[in-house]
């Protein structure tokens, strides 16, 4: 029996990847796209001017406490003209006559005692906490968005190379079979199931290449970039290393740091800030207001024709008062703004619970996901050396006419789908880091860094 079949050998995916992906354009790595994201991101630059908008409107809240000063002037002209019934007038009297009265004053009032406008500068420093965290969260999401978009391009990659190694071994799988079939060493069922095989990888790369020119554009899309190249990892076998707190420290972590936990927290406070002005509405005001005015009288008055000019004393009339304002009825209007306040306490009381309990789920989640990940690692790399040993002996076993060629085929795709599955976790446990660091409220672009490390130069 002729041995003429040849020994096949796998192309390695490091290998594969480099061959389809090396070009001219120079790879961006994951700080770089992610620099370019915080200028380019509409959404993020949306919460950006967002958060501009808050700190401007918790500062508002000022103007409830501290002094308003206003300056306030009028010009009149008056034409008199007065007709008694006897026909006579007073001697020296002029009529009828244009006159003019010209008044300006300036007025401070300076808030003493008004519990709403407290209220309100209380709850101005909530909303500028609150548009704080609401910053941090945007800033935490485009984190997480571009990485997964990084990170996706370079599994679709690795995907489509995985195909095209694939299809190579199968191609040389199915000429290896015509050839011992012309001869007569091998059945039709051989090249048939080659064949299919053949088929069967030519429809996933062209799946392949699809969904990486997907991610492709989506990336471009996250980043601002055209055709953007992400750096590859230097060593595929180093990750980050598992987590060292258990899950209990980070949820307890994310209850204090947690962007949306905050947020629920701080919505409550100033719901509980709005009862304090509600209930305000049924207390007293005191302000003490100074004013300073003066009249100059042009041509007279109604009862004289003499002018004042700015030298007469009589002029200027400085006064200071101390305003009282009790509300007495409304209408009910306040009794039922109270009614309405303190049921959105209760609801924002309820938004923060709920708050807490979703972010410790998504913590768990996330916590649990990363450790089970770097264990998957660790399993698809042993079944990776497993399925290429499996591979090697069926291919002996072919060679000698103990295996069919179906077994060589079916080796072939485990052992590839398994580098696919391998690439793919790698990715994930990278990426799963840092959503375990979004929902722990800690994940900042710094945490980019350890991962940057590892990409190649």
């Amino acid at each position: 029996m002729s041995l003429s079949r040849s020994v096949f050998r796998t192309l390695p995916l490091a290998a594969a990847v480099v061959m389809a992906f090396a070009g001219g354009a120079q790879a961006q790595s994951l700080m770089e796209m992610y620099d370019a994201a915080r200028g380019y991101d509409a959404t993020f630059i949306s919460a950006k001017a967002q958060f501009e908008a808050n700190l401007a409107k918790a500062n508002q809240t000022l103007g409830g406490i501290l002094p308003n000063i206003a300056l306030s002037a009028s010009a009149t002209r008056t034409y008199f003209d007065l007709r008694y019934d006897s026909g006579l007038q007073p001697p020296g009297f002029v009529n009828p006559r244009l006159y003019g009265t010209g008044v300006a004053g300036v007025t401070l009032v300076q808030p003493i005692y008004r519990p709403a406008a407290w209220a309100a500068y209380r709850q101005g420093g909530r909303l500028l906490e609150q548009a704080a965290a609401q910053y941090e969260a945007a800033e935490q999401d485009l984190l997480v968005r571009v990485s997964q978009a990084y990170f996706d391009v370079l599994t679709s990659e690795d995907s489509l190379a995985s195909v095209q190694a694939q299809k190579s071994a199968v191609g040389e799988q199915l000429a290896s079979a015509k050839r011992n079939f012309e001869v007569g060493t091998a059945t039709i069922t051989g090249v048939r199931d080659a064949q299919a095989r053949f088929d069967l990888t030519t429809a996933q790369e062209i799946a392949a290449e699809n969904d990486l020119r997907i991610k492709r554009l989506a990336l471009d899309l996250a980043v601002g970039m055209s055709n953007a190249k992400p750096k590859r990892l230097a060593d595929s076998s180093k990750l980050i290393p598992p987590p060292t707190e258990n899950v209990d420290g980070w949820i307890s972590q994310a209850e204090a740091a947690s962007p949306a936990v905050r947020q629920a927290k701080l919505n409550w406070e100033v719901a509980t800030l709005e009862v304090d002005r509600a209930t305000a509405g049924h207390k007293p005001t005191v302000d003490a207001q100074i004013s300073y005015s003066g009249v100059r009288n042009i041509g007279g008055t109604s009862n004289t024709t003499t002018s004042t000019t700015i030298l007469d004393n009589h002029v200027f009339s400085p006064s200071a008062a101390i305003v009282l304002n009790m509300p007495i009825f409304a209408g009910l209007t306040t009794m039922y703004r109270v009614k309405e306040t303190v049921a959105l306490e209760d609801k924002a009381r309820s938004d923060y619970e709920n708050a807490r309990r979703n972010t410790a789920q998504a913590t768990r989640t996330a916590y649990f996901g990363l450790v089970a990940g770097l264990s998957q690692v660790k399993a698809y790399e042993a079944a990776e050396a497993s399925t290429q040993s499996a591979l090697d002996a069926n291919k002996l076993g072919y060679s000698v006419g103990v295996n069919i060629n179906i077994d060589v085929l079916n080796s072939q795709s485990q052992l590839y789908q398994t580098k696919r599955d391998l690439a793919k976790a790698r990715y994930d446990v990278l990426v799963g880091n840092l959503k375990l660091r979004q929902a722990a409220g800690t994940l900042t672009p710094a945490d980019l860094q350890p991962i940057n490390d590892l990409l190649a130069p």
